[in-house]
């Protein structure tokens, strides 16, 4: 597995919406954060009315290569950290969290599933005026697979969030209690995975019995590679990439780095001061964005991708089409 490669774009979606342009935490979109990948706690997920989810299933299909093939699956979130202070605005940060479980027998996930319990403690912490508080953070892994034909599985995934909370609380309380941009990494060895957007046609009627709740799982690592798979809780597409004109993350969902950055360029000294105040990922778009040298700015301007030659008879049939 291209561990960078599946790191980078991981990331991304960890953060994803982390924070909205113009990057002031009084701005209207920036006080409900959090919209990707939420698990709250069950009780109080099930007594909102809404799409409000506890835990995530991610199903896709996996083929042996070899005799012996195991499976590595890490999951991911953020735990959120309410910070207060008299001098600055109340603001959610977060701490990423990682739950491994590591050399599973994919054979044996067949007869014996796999459930890894974690725990992540409360914590309080000063410095100076400011005050960090967190809940616990608590839930579960469930791993198992189904031997569809020889060789070829279905592997299920869940993470769960275990929390016991009031179904009365607050969504800010809730979250707080939350696992927050829920992502999944699996990767295979001695095996290989099955996109699940262009998979073979013996196995597209396996595909579509898959069911995926608040995940979307698709093919990461250098293209062409079958060894890893990104369970995320946005549409994304196989072998998903950072472009290489961008500069940073500006955590705006659907950005356009360019748009963002020019807008950046336009604000107030007081709005500037406002998002320097925000936190360190906030102050590090700003201090990027006024660093940055012209030649930057203008790799943002575009660029073509993906186009291939078309032949000159190729081209004459689509103008009959056309016609």
């Amino acid at each position: 597995m291209n561990a960078k490669l599946v790191e980078e774009i991981a990331n991304a979606v960890l953060y994803e919406g982390y924070i909205l342009y113009p990057y002031r935490a009084s701005a209207v979109k920036n006080r409900q954060r959090w919209n990707f990948g939420v698990l709250y706690p069950r009780a109080y997920a099930e007594a909102q009315t809404g799409a409000d989810a506890w835990s995530m299933q991610t199903e896709c299909l996996v083929r042996t290569t070899a005799a012996h093939s195991t499976l590595n699956v890490r999951a991911r979130f953020l735990h959120l950290i309410e910070r207060s202070s008299k001098m600055s605005p109340s603001w959610q940060e977060a701490a990423e969290r990682d739950v491994v479980l590591e050399s599973l027998d994919l054979r044996e996930l067949t007869s014996r599933r796999r459930l890894h319990a974690f725990y992540f403690p409360a914590s309080r912490q000063f410095d100076g005026d400011i005050v960090r508080t967190s809940e616990p953070a608590e839930g579960a892994v469930e791993v198992q697979a189904q031997e569809l034909a020889p060789g070829t599985f279905k592997l299920r995934v869940r993470v769960f969030n275990a929390a016991i909370a009031n179904p009365a609380l607050g969504r800010d309380a809730a979250l707080l209690r939350s696992l927050a941009s829920t992502h999944a990494i699996l990767n295979v060895e001695g095996g290989e995975f099955i996109s699940m957007t262009d998979p073979p046609d013996q196995l597209r009627e396996a595909i579509a019995q898959c069911s995926n709740i608040g995940a979307w799982p698709v093919l990461a690592g250098d293209a062409g590679a079958r060894d890893a798979m990104l369970s995320s809780p946005i549409i994304l597409y196989d072998y998903p990439r950072i472009a290489s004109e961008s500069a940073g993350a500006l955590f705006d969902g659907t950005e356009i780095d360019e748009i963002l950055t020019l807008r950046i360029m336009t604000l107030t000294d007081e709005e500037k001061r406002e998002m320097d105040e925000v936190d360190s990922r906030a102050r590090e778009i700003l201090r990027r964005t006024e660093c940055m040298p012209p030649e930057q700015l203008m790799k943002m301007h575009g660029a073509l991708r993906g186009l291939r030659p078309v032949a000159e008879g190729q081209i004459a049939q689509q103008a009959r089409d056309t016609s």
